[in-house]
Parts: C-alpha cells; sequence; structure tokens
C-alpha cells in the first residue's frame, strides 16, 4: 500500500514521524508537510506567492503552504504515482465537533477525497508529551482495517484518541453540532494598542441522542472514528428549493 501522510503541525513535528513509523508497516510512507506549524488553516490555498517544495529528507518534503497546499502539491507534482490513501496527523489537539471547519488537519484529508482517495485525519488530545507511539500504533490498526474495505469511497474517517494508556475502545460516531462557547481575551500591549486572543471553552452539556457524538465518546474515553463527506449541500431543502426555482433548461 502507497500511503502520502501530512500534518497541520509542521514537517518536523513528533506526532508526524510517530505517524510515520507505524504507517510503515502498512506501506511504503510519502511525506509531505508544511515547514511550520499551521494549525487553523482549515482547506485555505496560498494564492499570492510561490509555493517552495525542499526534499528534507528522502519521501519527505516541507513546503511553505498550508496542508491543503501539501496534499495538492504531492499529488499533481512530486509523487510519481497517486497513493493508496492519504492520512493526516497525528495532530497535537482534538479535532472534534465544530473544531473539524478550522483543522488543517482534517482539510488535508479532504483534500484527498476531492481526489477521491480515502483518507484519515488523526488527532488526540493536546498533552505536553512528546512521545506519540501509543497513538500512532491505535491509528494504524484503525487504518489497517478500514482502507481496503473503503478504497477511492472520498470519505475521510476522523480519527480521536483520548488522553487514556488504554481507551475502553473504537466507536464510531457523528460530529457533535454544539458549538464551543467562543470569546475574546482583550489585552493592551506596550504601547497601549487593544489585541485580541481568540479563547473557547467545549460544550458541557452532551446529551446521546441516537449515535453518540465525537466528543461524547473522547469525554467518555473511546476512540471515535466519525466519516466526514466533502459534500455541504443541505439535500433536505434542496427538493423546496427547486420548487421556486425550478430547472429551465
Amino acid at each position: 500500500m502507497r500511503i502520502l501522510l501530512s500534518n497541520d503541525d509542521g514537517v518536523t513535528a513528533p506526532g508526524l514521524h510517530a505517524m510515520a513509523a507505524a504507517l510503515r508497516k502498512l506501506g511504503s510512507v510519502f511525506i509531505c508537510a508544511p515547514d511550520r506549524v499551521r494549525s487553523g488553516a482549515s482547506s485555505s490555498l496560498t494564492l499570492h506567492e510561490p509555493l517552495v517544495a525542499e526534499e528534507v529528507a528522502r519521501d519527505c518534503w516541507g513546503v511553505n503552504g498550508t496542508p491543503a497546499d501539501t496534499v495538492k502539491l504531492a499529488l499533481r507534482e512530486l509523487m510519481d504515482r497517486p497513493p493508496d490513501i492519504v492520512v493526516s496527523g497525528i495532530n497535537n489537539g482534538l479535532n472534534t465537533g465544530s473544531n473539524v471547519l478550522y483543522s488543517g488537519t482534517v482539510a488535508a484529508a479532504l483534500e484527498a477525497a476531492q481526489f477521491g482517495i480515502t483518507a484519515f485525519a488523526v488527532s488526540r488530545r493536546v498533552a505536553a508529551d512528546g512521545d506519540y507511539r501509543a497513538e500512532a500504533r491505535i491509528a494504524a490498526r484503525i487504518i489497517a482495517r478500514l482502507a481496503p474495505r473503503h478504497r477511492r469511497s472520498k470519505t475521510v474517517f476522523n480519527i480521536n484518541i483520548p488522553p487514556l494508556a488504554r481507551p475502553k475502545g473504537v466507536i464510531a460516531t457523528t460530529t457533535e453540532l454544539t458549538p464551543y462557547n467562543d470569546g475574546f481575551e482583550r489585552r493592551r500591549d506596550p504601547r497601549g494598542r487593544t489585541y485580541f486572543w481568540l479563547r473557547g471553552t467545549p460544550p458541557r452539556d452532551l446529551p446521546r441522542n441516537g449515535r453518540p457524538s465525537d466528543d461524547w465518546g473522547i469525554a467518555h474515553g473511546y476512540v471515535t472514528v466519525t466519516p466526514l463527506r466533502r459534500n455541504l449541500t443541505d439535500e433536505g431543502l434542496l427538493e423546496d428549493l427547486s420548487r421556486l426555482y425550478p430547472d429551465k433548461r
């Protein structure tokens, strides 16, 4: 199996290389990642300056762009043939709930989905511990099980791992829809100018309505796997809109 690996924490991030080591037991690994931390970049692209790619080690490239840039560039220019799967991570911080909208980790995987390639985004709860080997083993087992079953599915499997030595298990989840409680901390710099730091707290009330959400699963000690699709169309409203604005071709 050929695997393209990226992230949003940068090409030197320990989570990236722990994931690479675990994935090499499944096949060959080609790394293409941002040359620095690009957390929160979502699916943004570099449009107003050129991209520069540097091979920092064999089959390991750093790019002065966003996570989405790195996957697009690897697939179009740097790899001699397409990979079987794309993996993004391991991110040092969960990508559950509304975080999936902003996450560069998830965006790298979603970019692969646009090319019709099954992809995996892998994240753990933020921790100072630089040893990602346990999380990498967990993620690699999930990837090894799902990849053969979902070839070319255009699906992103969003994997989040709780901060436990022994998680209770792995569960399939939805994305938590309750948003973070966002706010800003207002400060002043030495010259008297006001500046702001974004702060947010995750939702506290996580009722289990039908299937558990990713945030619910993490809070209860489970590894969560959430299937994501790129399609943002509200299918439920499409029929009503079609009556108001019929296709007159």
